[in-house]
């Protein structure tokens, strides 16, 4: 799997969305669990058509390795089977919202395969939503070993 390394992530942050738009609909604590439940079942199933849809193009994925992700290497390492999500699991959710923002903090045990070897990770994380254009999209995942 080809990742970009930390050193070359350098750029802007993404766009919310309309964050500090007014107008813009608030996104609830329940609508952010069921779009994050979707995201898990989408990646445990292999569902690449509902990651496309989900994920937005500006989506920034810090593994906990420290390895980072955008929208297409992350789906496109999946697809490739080279990582496979057997298993996603949270708990300790908590989640903030701002408006048409969501960040779900928490912790998570994943059973993953990667290059063909099987995994237990336990992490924390955070994972953001935003609200574009009445959906729901996931922009940025950002986890550390636990």
């Amino acid at each position: 799997m080809k990742l970009m390394t930390n050193g070359s992530a350098c750029r802007a942050a993404p766009d919310l969305g309309g964050a500090g738009a007014t107008g813009a609909k608030s996104i609830t604590a329940e609508e952010a669990l069921k779009a994050e439940d979707a995201r898990y079942a989408a990646q445990t199933g292999g569902d690449f058509a509902a990651m496309e849809r989900m994920f937005g193009d500006d989506l920034v994925y810090v593994h906990s390795s420290g390895d980072l992700d955008d929208k297409m290497g992350f789906i496109e390492a999946q697809r490739s089977r080279t990582v496979v999500y057997r298993t996603m699991r949270r708990s300790e959710a908590k989640v903030r919202v701002y408006g048409p923002v969501a960040i779900i903090t928490g912790r998570g045990k994943f059973d993953v395969t990667v290059q063909g070897e099987d995994r237990t990770v336990n992490i924390l994380f955070h994972s953001i939503w935003v609200r574009r254009g009445g959906d729901l999209r996931f922009i940025s995942w950002h986890a550390a070993a636990a």
